[in-house]
């Protein structure tokens, strides 16, 4: 991996961390509803800027279908879900609570395709679950009211992208870019019935703005296509390594901006977690792209 690989990973993940930062800040304010769509439609217009700027199309035609689905389970509800949990859950927590996502997606295809898990997935999966118990069950976020339905929904959003994941691996090929650009604009449909059942319950602040804004933008339009450039350049496999990384920043932010608490059930769960989610993906790390990067 190149350094500017390197680089463009520890951003990613520095982004998918600071995700659950902001919507700490704005979930409480704007409610889930109307904080996803702006959410949606701003990443939409990002990347729509973008392609028109570079000329890709999106074959609407051809596969609305396959956005919708993609949109629903990849960024509709998903993003739903976690923006409910964000009015009693600590960015730390949730963070964390998606870092199972791969656990999911790996249970997920075994069921799909009626395959036994291997000693190795196992013991991930026996991990992560420990994990998870580990840190919920320590943070004082987990005695509030309506903790244990915000813990749900995170884990619930954690399994909708283990659906998106097995379900693109067996959809018909379609471009990354148009992907990312075709589902926003699905979501941005899927989500607009939500507004019924969610009012805003606050009058937003220029800062609630900014926050919805760096979700929609930077969070989803940015990091799509610094996802998706790691996957060109150096594979799913080593893109996946921000898995790994991005509950760090998630912790470390909530930590800095929100004076959120890092106990030792914190580090200890989240580690145990990460652990689980190398086990069950068969990550292995090393040292190749150090190599790789000294000769780029």
């Amino acid at each position: 991996m190149s350094t500017a690989n390197l680089l463009r990973l520890f951003l990613l993940a520095a982004i998918w961390g600071g995700s659950f930062l902001f919507m700490r800040i704005a979930a409480p304010v704007l409610g889930p509803a109307v904080l996803i769509e702006y959410r949606v439609v701003f990443a939409s217009l990002f990347l729509l800027a973008v392609a028109l700027l570079m000329k890709k199309p999106l074959d609407l035609r051809q596969n609305w279908k396959h956005y919708l689905v993609l949109g629903f389970f990849n960024s509709a509800l998903p993003f739903l879900l976690y923006a409910y949990a964000a009015r009693t859950l600590s960015a730390s927590v949730m963070a964390v609570l998606n870092a199972t996502a791969p656990i999911w997606g790996a249970v997920i295809g075994a069921v799909w395709h009626r395959q036994m898990v291997s000693a190795r997935v196992m013991l991930g999966l026996v991990m992560g679950t420990g994990g998870v118990a580990l840190l919920v069950g320590f943070d004082h976020a987990s005695s509030r009211e309506g903790a244990g339905l915000a813990i749900a929904a995170a884990l619930f959003a954690a399994f909708n992208y283990g659906i998106a994941s097995t379900y693109a691996k067996s959809a018909k090929a379609v471009e990354p870019f148009a992907n990312a650009h075709g589902s926003m604009w699905a979501a941005t449909l899927l989500v607009l019935p939500s507004l019924a059942f969610f009012p805003q319950p606050g009058q937003p602040t220029v800062g609630i703005m900014g926050a919805a804004l760096a979700l929609g933008v930077l969070c989803s339009g940015v990091a799509y296509l610094l996802y998706y450039r790691l996957i060109r350049d150096v594979g799913p496999t080593s893109a996946l390594t921000v898995t790994f990384l991005s509950p760090l920043f998630g912790i470390l932010l909530g930590t800095l901006f929100l004076n959120e608490v890092v106990g030792w059930y914190t580090i200890l769960g989240s580690a145990i977690v990460i652990v689980g989610t190398a086990l069950v993906t068969g990550f292995k790390p090393g040292f190749g792209w150090l190599r790789k990067s000294a000769s780029a």
